[in-house]
């Protein structure tokens, strides 16, 4: 079964930038970065994962804490992009940061009009 988009711009964002950084971290993990490859994957698919789960939300409050979540996950995500990148141990695919970024913008704003 595939995924079926949401027509929510931020649950579907999100669900192909976590496939994104799946094939990413599957790069790193073949050129032996296992470490930073397993860090990369669960906060860049956490953030999905918080999105999804926030469109159950029980209140106002909760929908706007799994959010804050999915925002957090995204910053350490952009750390570990930040890591690979300054150390050039591999390249960050190509859209990659903006893609994050356009998240972050997302999520912010999100958070600040609920």
């Amino acid at each position: 079964m595939a995924y079926k988009p949401r027509n929510n711009a931020i649950v579907d964002k999100s669900f192909y930038f976590a496939c994104k950084i799946v094939v990413y971290s599957e790069e790193l993990k073949a050129n032996r970065y296992y470490e930073i490859a397993n860090q990369i994957l669960k906060s860049g698919t956490s953030i999905g994962a918080n999105v999804r789960e926030s469109q159950r939300s029980v209140s106002t409050k909760d929908f706007k804490n799994k959010l804050g979540i999915a925002l957090k996950e995204a910053e350490e995500t952009e750390y570990w992009l930040d890591i690979i990148d300054e150390t050039n141990i591999y390249p960050v695919p190509k859209g990659m940061y903006e893609d994050c970024d356009e998240l972050m913008r997302l999520l912010v704003s999100i958070i600040k009009n609920s």
